[in-house]
């Protein structure tokens, strides 16, 4: 006998977690995930609509990346790019978890693994722009191993009015072969 879907799941059971790329037919996906929580929090600026307009131009094209984590039983509720800003640098970006998905460690799952794709791309620096509003979102930057950055403040925070907050990841980005070895 089959389960009752709208009964919400004992929360001792995990919902399974899988990684999925963006694929064409996903980038109104992309766009419903990121309007819903910018416009939820702050207002939806120049920058935001060029990506979300384009994805395949603004992110992908240049060298970057978008990842979607799929939650079983609900299908994909978060998404986060990776834009490709200068040789060897990546601004994570674009990254929002749906809010009926909240609290199932999704945003958690998904920062892991484009951290890792970060790696893969040959990133030597990974940084993000965020707000202090953000507090919930900040707080799993740093438990992941970003830092505040004033550096990185100085040269990117004016891509957004409403950052306030530059982080640089401080962990190890390499998962490529050493090609001198």
């Amino acid at each position: 006998m089959g389960t009752d879907p709208s009964r919400d799941e004992p929360a001792s059971r995990p919902r399974a977690l899988t990684i999925r790329e963006f694929t064409a037919e996903l980038a109104p996906v992309f766009r419903r995930i990121n309007e819903e929580w910018i416009t939820a929090m702050y207002t939806l600026e120049d920058a935001d609509r060029e990506v979300l307009a384009e994805p395949q131009a603004e992110i992908l094209d240049p060298g970057g990346a978008i990842l979607f984590v799929e939650a079983e039983g609900q299908g994909i509720v978060g998404t986060c790019a990776l834009k490709k800003s200068g040789d060897g640098e990546y601004e994570l970006t674009k990254m929002g978890v749906l809010k009926s998905a909240r609290g199932a460690k999704a945003g958690e799952f998904l920062l892991r693994a484009v951290i890792e794709r970060a790696g893969a791309l040959g990133a030597r620096t990974l940084y993000l722009l965020s707000n202090r509003k953000s507090a919930a979102a900040i707080h799993l930057y740093e438990k992941l191993g970003f830092v505040h950055d004033a550096g990185i403040m100085a040269r990117f925070g004016s891509h957004y009015e409403r950052c306030n907050v530059a982080m640089r990841y401080a962990g190890p980005l390499s998962t490529r072969a050493d090609p001198t070895a």
